[in-house]
Order: C-alpha cells, then sequence, then structure tokens
C-alpha cells in the first residue's frame, strides 16, 4: 500500500541529495520515478534538482496550474511508475498536496515530498501545513546550525550580512541568503563566520 511521505529539514539539511539518492536507487533496478519541483525555485534553473555537493537530475515543474494528479495518471498510461519525489514542497499550493495525496490513495503510487517546514520569520509554508495535515508518514531531516553545535530548527535570512526578520515569504536563495540555525542562534545569531 503507497503512503504519502512528508520530509523536511531545515536549509542545507541535505534534502535535494536525498531526492537524488532516492531516484538512483529506484534507477538502479530500472524501475521509474518522476521528479516533480517548483517553478518557484529557480537557483539552478527551471526544471531541476540540484545538490550542494554538486548532484543534479531534471525534474517537472510545478506552477499555480499544474495538476499533480493529472500529469502522474497521463503518464502512467504509458508506463509504470514506482515512487514521485517532489522538491521544494513548501512552494506548492494546497491543491498540489491534495492532487499528491489521490496520487497515494488512487494510483497506490507513493509520493515523497521534500522541503522546509518554516519560513525564516517561523511561519508554516503553505504546501508545508497541508503536508504536515495530510502526510501519512512525517520525517525530520536534520542538520546542525550555522553558528553553533545544536540541532537547526529554523532559517535565518540574511541580506549584506545582517540578519533579516521581515520581507516577502518566498525569495528562493542558498547559503547566500539563509542559514540553518538553532532557536537560540536564531534570536542572537553573531557575525557569519568569514567562509560564509
Amino acid at each position: 500500500m503507497a503512503q504519502f511521505y512528508f520530509k523536511y529539514g531545515a536549509m542545507n539539511s541535505g534534502k535535494s541529495i536525498e531526492i537524488i539518492k532516492v531516484a538512483h536507487n529506484y534507477e538502479e533496478q530500472n524501475k521509474d520515478v518522476l521528479i516533480f519541483t517548483s517553478a518557484l525555485d529557480t537557483r539552478s534553473g527551471q526544471g531541476s534538482v540540484e545538490s550542494r555537493v554538486g548532484f543534479k537530475k531534471n525534474a517537472l515543474i510545478i506552477d499555480e496550474m499544474t495538476d499533480v494528479y493529472e500529469v502522474v495518471k497521463n503518464i502512467t498510461q504509458d508506463k509504470k511508475i514506482y515512487c514521485v519525489l517532489v522538491d521544494e514542497a513548501q512552494f506548492l499550493k494546497k491543491a498540489h498536496i491534495l492532487q499528491m495525496a489521490r496520487i497515494v490513495d488512487e494510483l497506490d503510487i507513493p509520493v515523497m515530498a521534500f522541503g522546509l517546514k518554516n519560513d525564516f520569520v517561523n511561519e508554516l509554508f503553505e504546501g508545508s501545513k497541508y503536508l504536515l495535515l495530510y502526510a501519512d508518514k512525517i520525517e525530520e531531516i536534520k542538520t546542525i546550525c550555522w553558528f553553533c553545535h545544536k540541532k537547526a530548527t529554523m532559517n535565518l535570512r540574511f541580506n549584506d550580512g545582517e540578519p533579516v526578520y521581515e520581507g516577502e515569504q518566498i525569495m528562493p536563495g542558498g547559503n547566500e541568503s539563509y542559514y540553518p540555525v538553532c532557536r537560540k542562534c536564531y534570536q542572537n545569531p553573531g557575525p557569519l563566520p568569514k567562509n560564509a
């Protein structure tokens, strides 16, 4: 029986490399997967999942008008799909999350959605909120705080070396803009390390 997974973690916790690893494990056994990513993530160009360690996979794009269920259903008419993997799931809308639940429930294909849980002001993203509500299994992908040795649970946005606590919720970026931090360092991060 297929299940719906939400695997979340702070920035730099290895979510994208996990997607690439899972896809590789299926594909090595000649089992086709579908990889999706949000149209809002343009860091490495639209239509790809890329990890910070340099691995990259092509992906189908989800924009506001995409019906993920219909895309998968149409593809399965020509070939068997063993798993659907979704990167940057926090950027998705409630409708997308419900469509992914239908893929699991009606097409019996497991869906693994990966993303951030909370934004830089510690509010839930829309996609994450509904993933927390609808996923069968919720798993945290852990990483450490950029400034200390504790587990990172938050994402801190920086601009010109200074922490930012207000602004637009969605501003795609990587290590140049966001750092994984613990609760204590979120409030008082100290200076950025020299290599940041």
